[in-house]
Protein backbone atom coordinates (compact mmCIF):
# COMPACT_ATOMS: atom_id res chain seq x y z
CA UNK A 1 0.00 0.00 0.00
CA UNK A 2 2.77 2.43 0.98
CA UNK A 3 4.82 1.50 -2.08
CA UNK A 4 1.78 2.13 -4.30
CA UNK A 5 1.22 5.56 -2.74
CA UNK A 6 4.89 6.45 -3.18
CA UNK A 7 4.75 5.33 -6.81
CA UNK A 8 1.68 7.48 -7.48
CA UNK A 9 3.31 10.41 -5.66
CA UNK A 10 6.38 10.19 -7.89
CA UNK A 11 4.13 9.85 -10.95
CA UNK A 12 2.47 13.21 -10.27
CA UNK A 13 5.32 15.12 -8.62
CA UNK A 14 7.74 14.76 -11.54
CA UNK A 15 5.60 16.72 -14.05
CA UNK A 16 4.91 19.39 -11.42
CA UNK A 17 8.63 19.76 -10.72
CA UNK A 18 9.33 19.89 -14.45
CA UNK A 19 6.84 22.74 -14.91
CA UNK A 20 8.22 24.59 -11.89
CA UNK A 21 11.80 24.27 -13.13
CA UNK A 22 10.79 25.41 -16.61
CA UNK A 23 8.97 28.46 -15.24
CA UNK A 24 11.94 29.33 -12.99
CA UNK A 25 14.40 28.95 -15.86
CA UNK A 26 12.07 30.96 -18.08
CA UNK A 27 12.06 33.73 -15.47
CA UNK A 28 15.85 33.87 -15.62
CA UNK A 29 15.75 34.08 -19.43
CA UNK A 30 13.12 36.85 -19.29
CA UNK A 31 15.23 38.78 -16.78
CA UNK A 32 18.34 38.42 -18.95
CA UNK A 33 16.36 39.76 -21.92
CA UNK A 34 15.69 42.95 -19.97
CA UNK A 35 12.04 42.37 -18.98
CA UNK A 36 10.43 41.77 -15.60
CA UNK A 37 9.56 38.10 -14.94
CA UNK A 38 6.82 39.14 -12.49
CA UNK A 39 5.18 41.44 -15.03
CA UNK A 40 5.59 38.82 -17.75
CA UNK A 41 3.91 36.01 -15.83
CA UNK A 42 1.20 38.33 -14.56
CA UNK A 43 0.45 39.28 -18.16
CA UNK A 44 0.45 35.60 -19.09
CA UNK A 45 -2.19 34.88 -16.44
CA UNK A 46 -4.22 37.96 -17.45
CA UNK A 47 -4.27 36.78 -21.06
CA UNK A 48 -5.25 33.21 -20.28
CA UNK A 49 -7.17 32.89 -17.00
CA UNK A 50 -8.31 36.36 -15.87
CA UNK A 51 -11.91 36.28 -17.15
CA UNK A 52 -14.41 34.05 -18.92
CA UNK A 53 -13.30 35.21 -22.36
CA UNK A 54 -9.61 34.46 -21.74
CA UNK A 55 -10.50 31.12 -20.15
CA UNK A 56 -12.55 30.26 -23.23
CA UNK A 57 -9.57 31.17 -25.41
CA UNK A 58 -7.31 28.94 -23.31
CA UNK A 59 -9.69 25.99 -23.60
CA UNK A 60 -9.97 26.66 -27.34
CA UNK A 61 -6.20 26.40 -27.62
CA UNK A 62 -6.15 23.34 -25.39
CA UNK A 63 -8.72 21.32 -27.36
CA UNK A 64 -6.50 20.07 -30.23
CA UNK A 65 -3.69 19.61 -27.69
CA UNK A 66 -5.86 17.24 -25.64
CA UNK A 67 -6.55 15.18 -28.76
CA UNK A 68 -2.92 15.25 -29.89
CA UNK A 69 -1.75 14.23 -26.43
CA UNK A 70 -4.28 11.39 -26.33
CA UNK A 71 -3.08 10.19 -29.74
CA UNK A 72 0.53 9.92 -28.56
CA UNK A 73 -0.38 8.54 -25.13
CA UNK A 74 -2.70 5.87 -26.56
CA UNK A 75 -0.01 4.61 -28.94
CA UNK A 76 2.52 4.60 -26.09
CA UNK A 77 0.39 2.07 -24.20
CA UNK A 78 1.12 -0.46 -26.94
CA UNK A 79 4.81 0.43 -26.99
CA UNK A 80 4.40 2.55 -30.13
CA UNK A 81 5.68 6.08 -30.72
CA UNK A 82 3.34 7.93 -33.06
CA UNK A 83 5.13 11.01 -34.37
CA UNK A 84 2.65 11.27 -37.23
CA UNK A 85 0.08 13.25 -35.29
CA UNK A 86 0.64 16.36 -37.41
CA UNK A 87 -0.14 14.57 -40.67
CA UNK A 88 -3.14 12.80 -39.18
CA UNK A 89 -4.42 16.08 -37.71
CA UNK A 90 -4.25 18.02 -41.00
CA UNK A 91 -6.00 15.21 -42.85
CA UNK A 92 -8.80 15.24 -40.28
CA UNK A 93 -9.03 19.02 -40.51
CA UNK A 94 -9.17 19.00 -44.32
CA UNK A 95 -11.70 16.19 -44.73
CA UNK A 96 -13.96 17.68 -42.03
CA UNK A 97 -13.80 21.00 -43.87
CA UNK A 98 -14.60 19.37 -47.21
CA UNK A 99 -17.63 17.56 -45.79
CA UNK A 100 -18.60 20.68 -43.87
CA UNK A 101 -18.94 22.84 -46.97
CA UNK A 102 -19.49 20.22 -49.67
CA UNK A 103 -22.71 18.75 -48.27
CA UNK A 104 -25.66 21.08 -47.90
CA UNK A 105 -29.23 20.80 -46.65
CA UNK A 106 -28.53 18.59 -43.65
CA UNK A 107 -29.69 19.47 -40.14
CA UNK A 108 -27.04 20.33 -37.53
CA UNK A 109 -27.60 17.13 -35.58
CA UNK A 110 -26.50 15.10 -38.65
CA UNK A 111 -24.09 17.41 -40.47
CA UNK A 112 -21.76 18.21 -37.56
CA UNK A 113 -21.24 14.58 -36.43
CA UNK A 114 -20.91 13.48 -40.07
CA UNK A 115 -18.07 15.94 -40.72
CA UNK A 116 -16.36 14.94 -37.47
CA UNK A 117 -16.71 11.25 -38.32
CA UNK A 118 -15.33 11.77 -41.84
CA UNK A 119 -12.29 13.62 -40.49
CA UNK A 120 -11.74 10.99 -37.81
CA UNK A 121 -11.90 8.12 -40.33
CA UNK A 122 -9.40 9.88 -42.57
CA UNK A 123 -6.97 10.09 -39.66
CA UNK A 124 -7.62 6.47 -38.70
CA UNK A 125 -6.75 5.31 -42.21
CA UNK A 126 -3.63 7.46 -42.26
CA UNK A 127 -2.62 6.17 -38.83
CA UNK A 128 -3.23 2.54 -39.78
CA UNK A 129 -0.67 2.72 -42.61
CA UNK A 130 2.42 2.76 -40.33
CA UNK A 131 0.72 0.12 -38.16
CA UNK A 132 0.35 -2.16 -41.18
CA UNK A 133 3.94 -1.50 -42.29
CA UNK A 134 5.25 -2.31 -38.81
CA UNK A 135 3.22 -5.47 -38.30
CA UNK A 136 3.80 -6.90 -41.79
CA UNK A 137 7.20 -5.56 -42.87
CA UNK A 138 8.85 -4.63 -39.58
CA UNK A 139 9.18 -0.96 -40.52
CA UNK A 140 9.67 1.21 -37.44
CA UNK A 141 6.71 3.48 -36.78
CA UNK A 142 8.91 6.47 -35.90
CA UNK A 143 10.43 6.48 -39.38
CA UNK A 144 7.20 5.79 -41.28
CA UNK A 145 5.13 8.36 -39.35
CA UNK A 146 7.75 11.05 -39.93
CA UNK A 147 7.76 10.26 -43.65
CA UNK A 148 3.96 10.20 -43.79
CA UNK A 149 3.86 13.64 -42.15
CA UNK A 150 5.57 15.10 -45.21
CA UNK A 151 3.25 13.19 -47.54
CA UNK A 152 0.16 14.35 -45.63
CA UNK A 153 1.22 18.01 -45.49
CA UNK A 154 1.96 18.14 -49.20
CA UNK A 155 -1.15 16.17 -50.16
CA UNK A 156 -3.48 18.36 -48.08
CA UNK A 157 -1.84 21.51 -49.48
CA UNK A 158 -2.48 20.21 -53.00
CA UNK A 159 -6.10 19.27 -52.24
CA UNK A 160 -6.74 22.67 -50.65
CA UNK A 161 -5.16 24.55 -53.56
CA UNK A 162 -6.39 22.48 -56.53
CA UNK A 163 -9.45 20.42 -55.59
CA UNK A 164 -11.32 22.17 -52.77
CA UNK A 165 -9.97 25.70 -53.11
CA UNK A 166 -12.11 28.74 -52.43
CA UNK A 167 -12.11 31.24 -55.27
CA UNK A 168 -9.58 33.97 -54.56
CA UNK A 169 -5.91 34.45 -53.87
CA UNK A 170 -5.60 32.73 -50.49
CA UNK A 171 -5.20 28.95 -50.58
CA UNK A 172 -7.98 27.59 -48.39
CA UNK A 173 -11.26 25.71 -48.60
CA UNK A 174 -14.61 27.52 -48.60
CA UNK A 175 -16.22 28.23 -45.24
CA UNK A 176 -18.18 25.29 -43.86
CA UNK A 177 -21.97 25.36 -43.67
CA UNK A 178 -23.48 26.70 -40.46
CA UNK A 179 -25.04 23.27 -39.93
CA UNK A 180 -21.53 21.77 -39.65
CA UNK A 181 -20.19 24.25 -37.08
CA UNK A 182 -19.54 23.18 -33.49
CA UNK A 183 -21.27 25.76 -31.28
CA UNK A 184 -19.94 27.39 -28.14
CA UNK A 185 -21.53 27.07 -24.72
CA UNK A 186 -21.22 30.69 -23.68
CA UNK A 187 -17.48 31.35 -23.69
CA UNK A 188 -16.69 27.65 -23.34
CA UNK A 189 -15.96 25.86 -26.64
CA UNK A 190 -18.09 22.73 -26.94
CA UNK A 191 -15.17 21.06 -28.70
CA UNK A 192 -13.22 21.12 -25.44
CA UNK A 193 -16.04 19.33 -23.63
CA UNK A 194 -16.03 16.72 -26.41
CA UNK A 195 -12.27 16.28 -26.00
CA UNK A 196 -12.71 15.75 -22.24
CA UNK A 197 -15.37 13.08 -22.87
CA UNK A 198 -13.05 11.32 -25.33
CA UNK A 199 -10.23 11.40 -22.76
CA UNK A 200 -12.49 9.61 -20.26
CA UNK A 201 -13.48 7.08 -22.93
CA UNK A 202 -9.80 6.35 -23.64
CA UNK A 203 -9.09 5.99 -19.91
CA UNK A 204 -11.99 3.57 -19.46
CA UNK A 205 -11.07 1.58 -22.56
CA UNK A 206 -7.48 1.12 -21.42
CA UNK A 207 -8.36 0.46 -17.80
CA UNK A 208 -11.50 -1.68 -17.87
CA UNK A 209 -11.79 -3.53 -21.18
CA UNK A 210 -10.24 -6.65 -22.63
CA UNK A 211 -9.02 -4.65 -25.63
CA UNK A 212 -7.26 -2.21 -23.31
CA UNK A 213 -5.63 -5.10 -21.44
CA UNK A 214 -4.37 -6.51 -24.72
CA UNK A 215 -2.95 -3.12 -25.75
CA UNK A 216 -1.04 -2.77 -22.48
CA UNK A 217 0.13 -6.39 -22.65
CA UNK A 218 1.62 -5.82 -26.10
CA UNK A 219 3.26 -2.65 -24.83
CA UNK A 220 4.83 -4.39 -21.85
CA UNK A 221 6.01 -7.52 -23.65
CA UNK A 222 4.87 -8.38 -27.18
CA UNK A 223 6.45 -11.85 -27.02
CA UNK A 224 4.60 -12.75 -23.84
CA UNK A 225 1.40 -11.29 -25.29
CA UNK A 226 1.83 -13.41 -28.41
CA UNK A 227 2.42 -16.50 -26.26
CA UNK A 228 -0.80 -15.71 -24.35
CA UNK A 229 -2.77 -15.82 -27.60
CA UNK A 230 -3.01 -12.10 -28.31
CA UNK A 231 -2.70 -11.11 -31.97
CA UNK A 232 0.12 -8.58 -31.75
CA UNK A 233 -0.22 -7.59 -35.41
CA UNK A 234 -3.91 -6.78 -34.98
CA UNK A 235 -3.27 -4.78 -31.80
CA UNK A 236 -0.49 -2.76 -33.45
CA UNK A 237 -2.65 -1.88 -36.45
CA UNK A 238 -5.74 -1.07 -34.39
CA UNK A 239 -3.79 1.00 -31.86
CA UNK A 240 -2.15 3.09 -34.58
CA UNK A 241 -5.52 3.53 -36.30
CA UNK A 242 -7.13 4.74 -33.07
CA UNK A 243 -4.16 7.01 -32.40
CA UNK A 244 -4.56 8.53 -35.86
CA UNK A 245 -8.31 8.87 -35.29
CA UNK A 246 -7.72 10.83 -32.08
CA UNK A 247 -5.24 13.21 -33.70
CA UNK A 248 -7.55 13.73 -36.69
CA UNK A 249 -10.47 14.51 -34.40
CA UNK A 250 -8.40 17.33 -32.96
CA UNK A 251 -8.00 18.75 -36.46
CA UNK A 252 -11.68 18.27 -37.28
CA UNK A 253 -12.75 20.05 -34.09
CA UNK A 254 -10.37 22.90 -34.91
CA UNK A 255 -11.90 23.24 -38.39
CA UNK A 256 -15.53 23.03 -37.27
CA UNK A 257 -15.27 24.82 -33.96
CA UNK A 258 -12.60 27.51 -34.43
CA UNK A 259 -11.45 28.27 -37.98
CA UNK A 260 -14.55 27.37 -39.96
CA UNK A 261 -12.51 26.07 -42.89
CA UNK A 262 -9.24 24.35 -43.68
CA UNK A 263 -6.32 26.65 -44.34
CA UNK A 264 -2.78 25.24 -44.83
CA UNK A 265 -0.40 26.32 -42.10
CA UNK A 266 -3.07 27.26 -39.57
CA UNK A 267 -2.66 23.99 -37.67
CA UNK A 268 1.14 23.97 -37.91
CA UNK A 269 2.82 22.33 -34.95
CA UNK A 270 -0.33 21.21 -33.12
CA UNK A 271 0.30 17.53 -33.83
CA UNK A 272 3.91 17.71 -32.62
CA UNK A 273 2.87 19.45 -29.39
CA UNK A 274 0.92 16.31 -28.57
CA UNK A 275 4.27 14.68 -27.75
CA UNK A 276 4.93 17.33 -25.09
CA UNK A 277 1.43 16.88 -23.68
CA UNK A 278 1.71 13.08 -23.53
CA UNK A 279 5.10 13.16 -21.81
CA UNK A 280 3.96 15.82 -19.35
CA UNK A 281 0.91 13.65 -18.56
CA UNK A 282 3.12 10.55 -18.26
CA UNK A 283 0.86 9.00 -20.95
CA UNK A 284 -2.16 8.96 -18.59
CA UNK A 285 -5.31 9.80 -20.61
CA UNK A 286 -6.90 11.90 -17.86
CA UNK A 287 -3.67 13.73 -17.01
CA UNK A 288 -3.57 14.85 -20.64
CA UNK A 289 -6.39 17.33 -19.87
CA UNK A 290 -4.55 19.53 -17.31
CA UNK A 291 -1.32 19.23 -19.31
CA UNK A 292 -3.09 20.54 -22.42
CA UNK A 293 -4.74 23.35 -20.44
CA UNK A 294 -1.30 24.42 -19.15
CA UNK A 295 0.20 24.60 -22.63
CA UNK A 296 -3.00 26.14 -23.99
CA UNK A 297 -2.83 28.86 -21.33
CA UNK A 298 0.76 29.64 -22.30
CA UNK A 299 -0.24 29.97 -25.95
CA UNK A 300 -3.36 32.02 -25.16
CA UNK A 301 -1.49 34.39 -22.86
CA UNK A 302 1.68 34.64 -24.91
CA UNK A 303 0.47 37.63 -26.93
CA UNK A 304 -0.55 39.48 -23.76
CA UNK A 305 2.87 38.79 -22.28
CA UNK A 306 4.45 40.26 -25.38
CA UNK A 307 2.16 43.32 -25.36
CA UNK A 308 2.22 44.19 -21.64
CA UNK A 309 5.69 43.04 -20.59
CA UNK A 310 7.60 43.44 -23.88
CA UNK A 311 8.60 39.78 -23.89
CA UNK A 312 9.51 38.04 -27.12
CA UNK A 313 6.87 35.48 -28.22
CA UNK A 314 9.62 32.90 -28.56
CA UNK A 315 9.95 32.87 -24.76
CA UNK A 316 6.79 30.77 -24.42
CA UNK A 317 8.21 28.30 -26.93
CA UNK A 318 11.40 28.13 -24.89
CA UNK A 319 9.44 27.43 -21.70
CA UNK A 320 7.49 24.66 -23.46
CA UNK A 321 10.78 23.17 -24.68
CA UNK A 322 12.20 23.33 -21.16
CA UNK A 323 9.13 21.53 -19.81
CA UNK A 324 9.68 18.77 -22.37
CA UNK A 325 13.37 18.52 -21.46
CA UNK A 326 12.75 18.39 -17.70
CA UNK A 327 9.99 15.80 -18.15
CA UNK A 328 11.90 13.65 -20.61
CA UNK A 329 15.25 13.69 -18.78
CA UNK A 330 14.22 11.28 -15.98
CA UNK A 331 12.75 8.95 -18.58
CA UNK A 332 15.99 9.02 -20.59
CA UNK A 333 18.09 8.52 -17.45
CA UNK A 334 15.99 5.53 -16.37
CA UNK A 335 16.29 4.08 -19.87
CA UNK A 336 20.09 4.35 -19.80
CA UNK A 337 20.18 2.83 -16.30
CA UNK A 338 18.01 -0.07 -17.41
CA UNK A 339 20.30 -0.64 -20.39
CA UNK A 340 23.32 -0.55 -18.10
CA UNK A 341 21.73 -3.05 -15.72
CA UNK A 342 20.84 -5.30 -18.65
CA UNK A 343 24.43 -5.17 -19.92
CA UNK A 344 25.83 -5.91 -16.48
CA UNK A 345 23.46 -8.84 -16.12
CA UNK A 346 24.51 -10.12 -19.54
CA UNK A 347 28.20 -9.86 -18.64
CA UNK A 348 27.75 -11.57 -15.26
CA UNK A 349 25.73 -14.35 -16.85
CA UNK A 350 28.40 -14.86 -19.51
CA UNK A 351 31.19 -15.02 -16.93
CA UNK A 352 29.18 -17.31 -14.70
CA UNK A 353 28.55 -19.75 -17.51
CA UNK A 354 32.14 -19.94 -18.69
Amino acid sequence: MICSLMSNFRLFIMPILAVALAIATGAIIIALSGSSPVDAYKALIDGSLSDSRSIGRTLEKATPLVMGGLAVAFAFKAGLFNIGGQGQLVFGALIAGAVGYGITGLPWIIHTPLALLAGALAGAIWGAIPGILKSTRGAHEVITTIMLNFVALNMTDWLASKVWREEGVIVRTPHIEESAEIPRWGEIPTGFLLAVVIAFVCWYLLRSTTFGFEIKSVGLNPNAARYAGISVKKIVIMTMAISGLLAALGGAIETQGVVGRYEPGFNAGLGFEGITIALLARTHPLAVIPAAILIGAMEAGGSMMQFKADVSPEITDIIQALILIFVATPIIVRWFLSQKEANELSVSTTWGSS
